[in-house]
């Protein structure tokens, strides 16, 4: 499941699709803008099954992207939405 939170929504506005090429590299392991240790935390997360963030500007706003451990949902949020 891919959901997105009100805060994440208001900052794509128009640009749902906008949110797409971000979802596309948090699955293709681009992390985006974490620094190498938490890059290095998402690899592993992947090979373990742990949860995975990764981080986008969008709109000048930080956007962030965290799929959960059983892989059950991926969102969409703000960090002050966390």
């Amino acid at each position: 499941q891919i959901v997105a939170t009100p805060g994440a929504l208001a900052v794509a506005g128009d640009n749902f699709a906008g949110l797409l090429p971000l979802l596309a590299r948090h699955v293709a392991g681009d992390w985006g803008d974490v620094d190498a240790e938490d890059a290095k935390m998402n690899d592993e997360a992947v090979v373990n099954g742990d949860r995975v963030l990764s981080s986008y500007k969008l709109g000048g706003e930080k956007l962030w992207i965290i799929t959960e451990a059983d892989r059950s949902a991926t969102t969409f949020l703000l960090p002050r939405e966390y």
